[in-house]
């Protein structure tokens, strides 16, 4: 039988099978169980459930004291010598035994002192009564939610093991008590889904409050409450007044974080109160730190949250040590341990961490409570500025991968900071910079188009006539011209000549220069697309992170000249190559491989293009480009039918990695069209955010 202390049934556990048997093995031979887990995971569910059927296989009984909501004089102690009914005579006698004379007066200090080693011998005494009674009754303890008696729950256990070594206990509480003889099993949300087009448990939660539903759904709206069983009880009470639909649409837009309904606990009335019962444990800087965090979108490293927490109330030393405490009170989820590798390099990686869903709005309730929302959404979009900065820097290092995996990793921050209003012009400009430093993604990663959706929506807000205002309009007409919008381009490009004129800026008239070249080469003008380009190669760049610099511009000028003369090609395609920062920079590398591609084919030198062509995709493949990786396909192909045709190709072929035309000799259509024959509609390198 089960001997609750609340009397109530135990509970129906729904995706739980893993964690049900891994407990139940752990009951057979661990003394001491604890399972941890965040607010509302199920956790107390979960134990009961087990215990239930534990103590039913083996003919024992449960022994329960739920330590949150509040227990009588005593302490824990008392609370679990009631629970097991230990009869009022036995605790007397255990007192007594410990220390007869305990009532006897001593004068002076001898009688504090006597005393007090009187009561923790009696003490002692009820542990190891109420150990041994539990032992012969076959009972098993459970304490449930020890939080709020953390340290005070880990020395009566550690005491009640010391007196008796069969005894069993179970432990829920968000965090580990800390004892070497612990087993912990920590709780995590639901999975949502389980494969492609298979529901997960969160989904089977869901549905089996809900009845018949359709299936897109329940996934909908368990993926926005992140698989929390608790949000999914709480959202489905919802629909006695509103539908399913209409559930998932509030809960995508609104969050769960406000929906009540009946509970056993007050705690878990709302999602709201469940997470205030653990923010009234934390300590100051850790609230402050919990709150500030909640203006990050996604998962973080401990530089990031360093920038946004920290202000005069938070020293910088003290936010990763509270990022800890966080981790293990199971209110940041571990994304990557600390010390973990780069699977490239084989670098120690810094950890990263997740403020779930819930506890994110928790977090920006309470900043928005305190006035602080406006300060940590500024610092927030500075040190994405600051993270735009480095990946451009990186770009232009010895790998250039480095500076794409760092901007996927950090995604979903640098796209909320691009998209967020700002909140005065200076909050502007930090967004416009952040566009502009991000230029290599725009241009030469494959995302032209969110670009210049980015830099379109920020040059708007941005009106007062600067150096980085000049740049963004550079950017946007390159982008322009990558997408075939010539008239566009053409009045960016007008807007960014005389902005460079205006600050004196040669850099940036060099950069027009090789946009102008792309231009000509779209309109198959090569003369002028040679003119150009060598301006734009001569030049001696002042800044060597931003934009394509003299070196790309080489190598556009060997595309250029690839149908004309094949020895000026080559050699500008050497000096192109020569010119680099550094041998890691595939993107210079594979235009140069592909201008030497187009050189062999328009020269009947098909096999050497042939192999000049798959280099120059190989090397673009580390990057991604599309519409790049189109245009080398398609030259793949031609160069392949005429191999089996017998026959290579003659001259007449012109194209470029920049956007720019490309024309075979049987009249392909030209890839860089929207629509045309390998185009793709999404970038080819896009990295599954593993946390590595």
């Amino acid at each position: 039988m089960s001997a609750w202390a609340d009397d109530s049934p135990p509970p129906d556990v729904v995706g739980r099978a893993v964690e049900h048997e891994r407990v139940s093995g752990l009951l057979d031979s661990a003394r001491l169980v604890t399972l941890t887990g965040a607010a509302g995971v199920g956790k107390s569910v979960l134990a009961r459930a087990v215990l239930d059927e534990h103590t039913a296989r083996h003919d024992g009984t449960v022994i329960r004291v739920g330590c949150w909501d509040g227990m009588a004089e005593g302490g824990l102690t008392d609370a679990l010598v009631r629970a097991a009914g230990l009869p009022d005579t036995a605790r007397v006698i255990a007192r007594r035994t410990a220390h007869p004379c305990a009532t006897d007066p001593v004068p002076g200090q001898a009688a504090a002192t006597t005393g007090a080693f009187a009561q923790r011998t009696a003490d002692e005494a009820v542990v190891a009564a109420l150990a041994a009674h539990c032992v012969e009754r076959g009972a098993t303890l459970l304490l449930d939610d020890c939080d709020p008696v953390l340290e005070e729950c880990a020395r009566l256990v550690r005491r009640l093991l010391e007196a008796e070594p069969d005894l069993r206990i179970v432990v829920t509480t968000r965090r580990r008590l800390g004892l070497g003889t612990e087993q912990v099993v920590a709780v995590a949300p639901l999975p949502v889904t389980l494969g492609e087009g298979i529901a997960g448990p969160a989904v089977e939660l869901l549905a089996a409050r809900t009845g018949p539903a359709a299936p897109e759904l329940l996934v909908a709206v368990c993926e926005s409450l992140e698989g929390s069983p608790l949000a999914i009880e709480l959202a489905a009470q919802q629909l006695d007044r509103m539908s399913l639909p209409q559930l998932a649409a509030q809960v995508g837009t609104d969050g769960p974080l406000f929906y009540s309904g009946p509970a056993p606990t007050v705690r878990h009335t709302s999602l709201y109160a469940a997470h205030a019962a653990g923010y009234a444990l934390c300590s100051p800087t850790d609230r402050r730190v919990w709150a500030r965090l909640s203006v990050l979108p996604g998962d973080f490293d401990p530089w990031l949250a360093g920038c946004v927490c920290t202000s005069s109330d938070v020293p910088a030393a003290e936010v990763e040590a509270s990022l800890e405490r966080l981790r293990l009170a199971s209110v940041l989820e571990s994304v990557r341990e600390c010390g973990a590798e780069a699977p490239d390099t084989g670098a120690a990686l810094p950890p990263r961490y997740r403020l779930p869903g819930g506890a994110r709005e928790f977090g920006r309730t309470q900043l928005r409570e305190a006035g602080e929302e406006a300060a940590a959404l500024r610092r927030f979009r500075q040190a994405c500025a600051a993270l735009a900065a480095e990946a451009q820097v990186a770009w232009q290092g010895p790998n250039q991968q480095l500076a794409v995996r760092l901007v996927e990793d950090e995604q979903h921050h640098l796209d909320a900071a691009l998209t967020r209003p700002p909140q005065d012009a200076e909050d502007a400009l930090s967004a416009l910079e952040i566009a502009v430093s991000l230029w290599f993604r725009w241009a030469a990663c494959g995302f032209r188009r969110e670009g210049r959706a980015h830099l379109g929506r920020l040059l708007l807000l941005s009106r007062e006539d600067t150096a980085l205002r000049a740049r963004a309009l550079w950017l946007v007409g390159w982008l322009a011209a990558q997408e075939h919008a010539l008239d566009t381009a053409e009045e960016l490009l007008d807007q960014a000549w005389t902005a460079a004129v205006i600050h004196a800026d040669s850099d940036g008239l060099a950069r027009i220069a090789h946009v102008h070249g792309v231009l000509a080469l779209y309109r198959e003008d090569v003369s002028t697309a040679v003119e150009c380009l060598e301006e734009a190669a001569r030049h001696r760049s002042k800044d060597p992170w931003f934009g394509p610099g003299p070196a790309h511009s080489g190598a556009m000028l060997a595309v250029a000249l690839s149908s004309l003369d094949a020895e000026r090609a080559k050699a500008a395609g050497r000096r192109a190559w020569e010119a680099r920062h550094s041998d890691g920079d595939f993107w210079l590398y594979s235009t140069v491989l592909y201008a030497q591609a187009l050189t062999e084919r328009a020269h009947g030198q098909p096999a050497a293009a042939l192999r000049a062509c798959r280099k120059a995709l190989a090397a673009k493949k580390l990057i991604g480009d599309p519409l790049f990786i189109a245009g080398a396909r398609n030259i793949l192909a031609g160069l392949r039918r005429g191999a089996r045709d017998g026959a290579g190709e003659g001259p007449g072929g012109r194209g470029g990695p920049d956007g720019q035309g490309g024309r075979a000799v049987d009249e392909e259509v030209r890839w860089w069209r929207r629509g045309a024959r390998g185009a793709r509609g999404a970038p080819f390198f896009t990295r599954v955010r593993t946390g590595s």
